[in-house]
């Protein structure tokens, strides 16, 4: 077989072992290996100006009273003046979804005429995370 300067450093295509990879690791040259920073802080150790990036990003925020099954035949049923029954009591905790993701719970309150929500509990990001699986 012909090699030119080209093939040197390349694989042999006919032989049947993977090629070995040479070269330094860094640690033999002297070098440190990378290390890793700690990104547990991340979030709270970034600048205003990284956090301006996505401050105009837009969020559909879902307030869950809660929810019930029932079958078509029933929903057909429904009228003005009908009513369903939820699942959950009265004066149960509520659900507050961002982008269809559990972000916090709070209770129902109504102030000038509109109803509100009393944030009583925000979810830690653990719990966050363990919500998308």
């Amino acid at each position: 077989m012909v090699t030119t300067d080209e093939d040197k450093g390349k694989p042999d295509p006919s032989s049947s072992d993977p090629p070995e990879i040479s070269g330094s690791t860094g640690e033999d040259a002297g070098e440190k290996p990378y290390e890793f920073s700690d990104l547990s802080d991340t979030f709270a150790s970034q600048s205003p100006a990284n956090m301006e990036l996505i401050l105009d990003i837009p969020l559909e925020i879902t307030v869950e009273l809660s929810r019930t099954r029932m079958l078509i035949s029933e929903l057909l049923k429904l009228g003005q003046g009908s009513v369903v029954e939820l699942s959950k009591l009265a004066g149960e905790t509520l659900e507050i979804l961002a982008n269809q993701r559990l972000i916090a719970r709070g209770e129902a309150v109504v102030i000038n005429e509109k109803y509100g929500i009393r944030i009583t509990e925000i979810m830690s990001p653990k719990e966050r995370i363990e919500g998308l699986k």
